[in-house]
């Protein structure tokens, strides 16, 4: 393409709210060389919570709040939905490149492929598992993954089930951002955190078997320092866990609360000595990413992460990695961790290097520029 601005239609069914999905956006304000024009759905749901859409008036990008057809349909449940305003935005835009935040089989990519006329398509992917998909979305992955200039993937395990259904082009790994001004280090060195006799860990998210919090419990029996474990999350694992730790007699060790604000969710974690994330692998669960690690990490607190899916490269420096259901090895690196508070605080300086590095948004808007730029000069 010539030096014209780069337009981009970017579609996100994350980016309803403002405070989440938009802010990677906000770098892109006051730059002459790109004009990005944000789809949204009016309202989603995912989990069982209905989200109504923040309304436009973002920064750095022109928002479009538009309703969808399909918002609950089929097994795929939010993968069916479609913008009926979709096309007439194209015809509008006449963007050189189209974003899709969306997985390939979905339909709003295959509508997305239908309409995009001369425009590039640019997929950003998180599915980490290859399965074989019931029809048509077999299909429709198939189709769209040949259309598709550029890949944005959130981990090599998401590039590989592309490649393995026939993509062949570009990749650029991408991650998700950390709003510093929420999460961020406490400006003392916390000193409670090395004046007291055991550990404080945290978990946060949905509480269910495959999160591996039960691995936590059983290292926590076992461990010769008193380790005590803070929650905030919800979800149906919670009284199972709740027996589990009765059994093992820690039931006065464990503290679940329900889900909070981001601002209190950054002071809970800025209080631990670290964050655990001891995700199971399974046939239907890897893990994707893991946000909740570098929202820890930007509070300037190490993680104790599984060796499953992206978990070991998120951390990086910043923080240590156990087998999968390995309770022992778990229980030995509490001790360690209690025994060099010196150790425990270089993770931590590790992992506020890391998110300044990695996952700032605007490296993350720097890292969307680059595969537009690339899919649009192809």
């Amino acid at each position: 393409m010539s030096d014209e601005k780069l337009r981009v239609i970017s579609v996100a069914h994350t980016a309803v709210s403002r405070a989440a999905g938009r802010l990677r956006y906000q770098p892109f304000a006051g730059r002459d060389d790109v004009d990005v024009h944000l789809v949204v759905p009016a309202e989603w749901t995912q989990f069982g919570r209905s989200t109504k859409a923040d309304p436009p008036g973002d920064p750095g990008v022109t928002t479009h709040v538009m309703p969808i057809l399909f918002p609950h349909a089929g097994p795929f449940n939010w993968y069916l939905h479609v913008y009926p305003g979709l096309r007439k935005l194209i015809r509008e835009v006449k963007p050189h490149v189209i974003h899709l935040w969306e997985e390939p089989w979905s339909l709003v990519a295959l509508q997305a492929c239908l309409f995009k006329g001369d425009a590039k398509l640019v997929l950003e992917v998180d599915q980490n598992i290859l399965k074989r998909l019931p029809p048509p979305f077999e299909t429709i992955r198939k189709s769209v993954l040949a259309r598709t200039a550029h890949l944005l993937s959130r981990s090599q395990d998401a590039t590989d089930v592309c490649t393995a259904r026939g993509y062949k082009g570009q990749v650029t790994m991408i991650g998700y951002g950390v709003d510093q001004d929420v999460f961020h280090p406490k400006p003392d060195a916390r000193p409670e955190a090395s004046s007291r006799d055991g550990l404080v860990i945290g978990y946060v998210g949905r509480l269910v078997v495959e999160k591996g919090i039960q691995d936590a419990l059983e290292a926590m029996a076992r461990s010769l320092v008193p380790v005590r474990l803070e929650i905030i999350g919800e979800g149906p694992y919670e009284g199972e866990l709740r027996e589990k730790a009765e059994r093992l007699g820690i039931a006065d060790r464990l503290h679940i609360r329900p889900w909070d604000k981001p601002e209190a969710v950054a002071s809970f974690m800025r209080s631990l000595d670290a964050l655990i994330l001891l995700t199971h692998t399974t046939s239907a669960v890897k893990e994707q990413f893991g946000r909740v690690i570098i929202e820890a990490q930007g509070c300037g607190v190490p993680v104790i992460g599984a060796r499953s899916g992206a978990i070991p490269d998120v951390i990086g420096k910043g923080g240590w990695v156990v087998p999968e259901g390995d309770p022992v090895a778990l229980a030995d690196l509490f001790e360690h961790i209690h025994a060099k508070p010196d150790v425990r605080q270089e993770r931590a300086a590790a992992g506020i290097e890391n998110v300044r590095e990695r996952f700032t948004y605007p490296a993350i808007a720097d890292q969307l520029f680059t595969a537009w730029r690339a899919a649009a000069n192809r």
